[in-house]
């Protein structure tokens, strides 16, 4: 087998069509997301970008490389190649690399934790003067945006999102606005929990996509508020199980999660290399 690796700023509509192919063949081997939402909306829709293809009589394998600061890479399936790997550093002088369900590597700067839990899930009461509603697209967009960059100053993925970047979303077959529940207090966006129903997954796992509060907000139990607002909506439209990401080292919000009830189910890791 060819173990050369190539790149390419834009796929044929053909290579498209073998990459999704690959990606949905591999999460069906795998029984877990083969690679991250992000890229594989950035396949399915065309944007440029730097991807790598090891083809042999077909794809054998992909990966997408970010146009960030310091690049980051994902392969189909979450593991790591050295033949890959060697190419990338011979583009980049350093590169992170998500390493899906493998914990414990000597490389690791950042460990992403998959939580989860059954549903349904204890409410907590929502206190007086607080008002619970859905998020309205185009009408709350603004203002949705503000509390989520506040919320998230220097988070790698979930920080500076745009307009553009929120519209993209709500564009997607799977955005269901009944499923984004927004909490006001006088009349003030506070907090934020937007779900996702994984309609596609053979045990249609509710995932907690989004969750914010206001730092103006924060130490009034909105978290918990919020949360359990998110899961019984979840609940509501017959998901039996909930699902989560969280950065190891927010202790917070692993607290809170925890609190809940949700437990690690797996772990993934960012590793950094050099040329």
């Amino acid at each position: 087998m060819n173990d050369v690796w190539t790149i390419t700023r834009r796929l044929t509509p053909l290579r498209r069509l073998a990459v999704l192919d690959l990606i949905n063949r591999t999460e069906v081997e795998l029984g877990r997301e083969a690679l991250d939402e992000n890229r594989r909306r950035g396949v399915i829709h065309d944007w440029p970008g730097e991807h790598w293809l090891k083809e042999d009589g077909g794809l054998r394998g992909y990966a997408h490389v970010t146009d960030t600061q310091v690049p980051c890479v994902e392969m189909c399936g979450g593991g790591l190649d050295q033949d890959l790997l060697a190419g990338v550093l011979a583009v980049h002088p350093v590169v992170d690399w998500w390493l899906r369900d493998s914990p414990g590597h000597a490389h690791a700067m950042r460990t992403i934790r998959l939580m989860t839990r059954p549903l349904p899930a204890p409410r907590v009461e929502v206190p007086e003067g607080a008002r619970i509603r859905h998020f309205r697209p185009g009408l709350d967009d603004e203002a949705w945006l503000a509390l989520n960059n506040a919320a998230f100053p220097d988070h790698p993925e979930q920080g500076e999102w745009s307009q553009e970047d929120l519209e993209a979303r709500t564009r997607e077959p799977w955005f269901d606005p009944s499923g984004f529940v927004l909490l006001e207090i006088d009349g003030e966006l506070a907090a934020s929990c937007w779900t996702k129903v994984h309609e596609l997954h053979p045990d249609r796992p509710g995932e907690i996509y989004v969750i914010s509060v206001d730092p103006r907000f924060q130490r009034r139990g909105l978290g918990r508020i919020i949360l359990s607002e998110g899961l019984a909506t979840l609940r509501s439209k017959g998901v039996s199980t909930a699902m989560l990401f969280v950065d190891a080292s927010h202790e917070s919000a692993t607290s809170l999660y925890e609190h809940f009830g949700f437990e690690v189910a797996r772990e993934d890791q960012i590793l950094r290399f050099y040329a």
